[in-house]
């Protein structure tokens, strides 16, 4: 099942508990961070920023975004698309199935997954400490 936040997070609070100095337009973009529902890339970021406020730049959002990034509050990915797309830091792990066909991201849990490979890691002599699964796929047509 797909998974996405039920409310927007406040990362303009994340932030000010890092001690971060908050802009005005840090605000804004902090703001469109918090209620996406998606993986957006910087330009998407931007564009949503801009219905806001007009006068942010796109330096702007790449600087901030780059900058909630190295404060671990947002994860970079790259799914192939040529795109670094982003997300909350979650406590919670989740795995990401990206359709090729429109990019569009889903993100999912599998408890037997999880354990199968903590399994293959211990039979190879290791504990896993982290890890990202990516899935690529196109929608099943009707009748397959």
């Amino acid at each position: 099942m797909p998974q996405k936040p039920a409310t927007s997070i406040d990362i303009e609070a994340l932030c000010v508990k890092k001690g971060m100095r908050m802009t005005e337009q840090r605000r804004v973009i902090a703001r469109v961070l918090g209620e996406a529902t998606d993986h957006p890339d910087v330009e998407e970021v931007y564009r949503r920023s801009m219905l806001v406020d007009d006068g942010i730049s796109i330096a702007t959002v790449y600087r901030t975004v780059r900058l909630f990034e190295e404060a671990g509050i947002l994860e970079r990915h790259d799914f192939r698309d040529g795109r670094s797309r982003y997300e909350l830091m979650q406590d919670d792990h989740h795995d990401h199935l990206i359709n090729v066909e429109t990019g569009e991201v889903l993100e999912f849990h599998h408890d037997e997954i999880e354990k199968l490979q903590e399994e293959i890691a211990r039979k190879l002599g290791f504990k896993l400490v982290d890890h990202r699964m990516e899935l690529y796929g196109v929608p099943l047509k009707e009748g397959q």
